[in-house]
């Protein structure tokens, strides 16, 4: 690979941050990490990944660049007992999106393997990894307070940080490249300000989500499920996620949207999920063990940072993952968005350094937008929230309650449905011929509407 530099600093270890970092590990000679968390000796919740206590899916696109960028990683989770999904078994999925409830038997034709970390089981086996690159070193317990440029702001030229706690001055990291992944509280709009580049524009979708989250204990054997999931339908914006972890771990995920009043407690996360879940499933949750204390989050909005449309920009600065693009969480997008970004960071250093961040956010703005539309339609279609519905959107709305009515009944459309979701194919791929028929199909002969989940008595 041609070398590009003496050294690229990243800004914070998250999973785009990682990712990104492995990418620059190529062309230049060194990459420093910075980051605020001092890495842990064991899978735990950082404090730099809040999000980290909840419910997280890497999808089969993510996996793929996973296995890529780091290969072995999967296997040697595997080998420490993440579960996986891999003949296409639709009994072992129990997934209801938009309203629409998911075909529950057959095998989907074209499976691919799903993998169930939990994400601090995850992000340290992918830091692991990252650290045993030669060139790649991680500064932890290290705040970023400021960037640092050329006398006329032209280019960025390094990174001004702070020992976390300490009451030394912020140190210079010089660098030829500096790559922000700090995520949602990301300052790089401050930063490009303070250069006088301005902020960008940003496109931004209030959802008001509330998650709540407790781990649990279920004796092997008594959900045949390795993944439940229910998704906000109208008049219903409630989220119920069950995910199957490491070593027979669960993690039990509700999500509430639109202002509405989220779970305090286990109890009271069961309390919703009556709404949404069948009586099986509630059963074995009543008796279900919590393991640990509730963990809560709060996410007001949907924001993407236009970087891609700032006329002027410094050379030598991107930004990246959630710092460009954080969506609603629900949807399970962000790392495998991060992953295909860190794709597109290495096709644009392999040509060069010359523009590169206008290259990048150009490239990276593609990816972010199939991720955006999908999961601000589904919000949008629920009318507890707010917001403008163009008439383009109220046609793609329309068309994908088409294609979900054929979820229900036709395990083709099912396949396809699942490869778009994981974004391992354009969206555009429902609309080839032959799925369009069966769609149409199944559109004609509508099934009546699946009865509602029969509640399991409270207690």
């Amino acid at each position: 690979m041609a070398l590009l530099g003496e050294r690229a600093v990243v800004l914070g270890a998250s999973m785009a941050g990682m990712l990104a970092a492995r990418v620059a590990a190529e062309h230049y000679r060194t990459v420093l990490v910075v980051d605020r968390d001092i890495p842990p000796e064991r899978p735990v919740h950082r404090r730099g990944v809040p999000q980290a206590a909840h419910g997280h899916v890497l999808q089969a696109g993510g996996v793929a660049v996973l296995d890529e960028l780091f290969p072995g990683v999967l296997s040697e989770m595997v080998a420490g007992g993440v579960p996986t999904w891999s003949d296409g078994d639709l009994s072992r999925v129990y997934l209801e999106y938009g309203g629409h409830r998911f075909l529950r038997s057959g095998c989907l034709p074209d499976a691919v393997t799903t993998y169930m970390p939990s994400r601090p089981f995850l992000d340290w086996h992918v830091l692991k990894h990252l650290s045993a690159i030669p060139n790649a070193t991680v500064l932890s317990g290290h705040d970023v307070v400021g960037l640092v440029s050329t006398q006329e702001g032209q280019r960025v030229t390094g990174a001004l940080v702070a020992r976390r706690g300490a009451t030394e001055a912020a140190s210079v990291l010089d660098a030829d490249l500096v790559i922000d992944a700090s995520g949602r509280g990301s300052r790089a709009p401050v930063f490009l300000q303070d250069l006088g580049y301005g902020r960008p524009r940003e496109d931004e979708l209030v959802v008001n989500l509330c998650y709540t989250s407790q781990w649990l204990r279920i004796p092997p054997g008594a959900i045949h499920e390795h993944m439940v999931a229910t998704f906000p339908r109208p008049g219903e914006a409630t989220t119920v996620a069950l995910l199957n972890h490491e070593n027979d771990t669960w993690l039990m995920t509700v999500g509430v949207m639109a202002g509405a009043e989220p779970a305090q407690d286990y109890t009271d996360m069961l309390r919703l999920a009556r709404r949404r879940l069948p009586r099986r499933l509630l059963e074995v949750l009543e008796s279900a063990a919590p393991v640990g204390h509730t963990a809560h989050y709060r996410t007001p909005s949907s924001r993407w940072r236009r970087y891609d449309e700032m006329t002027r920009r410094p050379d030598g600065f991107m930004v990246t993952g959630d710092a460009v693009c954080s969506f609603n969480p629900i949807y399970g997008q962000g790392m495998t968005v991060a992953a295909l970004e860190a794709l597109a960071l290495r096709r644009c250093l392999r040509r060069g350094d010359t523009d590169l961040p206008q290259r990048f956010f150009r490239d990276a703005a593609k990816i972010v937008r199939v991720a955006w539309r999908n999961a601000v339609g589904a919000d949008l279609s629920l009318p507890e929230i707010a917001g403008e519905r163009p008439l383009g959107m109220r046609i793609n709305s329309r068309f994908a309650d088409m294609v979900l009515t054929a979820v229900e009944t036709d395990v083709v459309v099912n396949s396809q449905f699942f490869r778009v979701l994981s974004m391992l194919e354009s969206p555009t791929r429902l609309m080839r011929p032959s799925i369009l028929a069966r769609v149409a199909r199944a559109n004609i002969r509508r099934p009546q509407p699946i009865p509602e989940p029969e509640p399991a008595p409270a207690g």
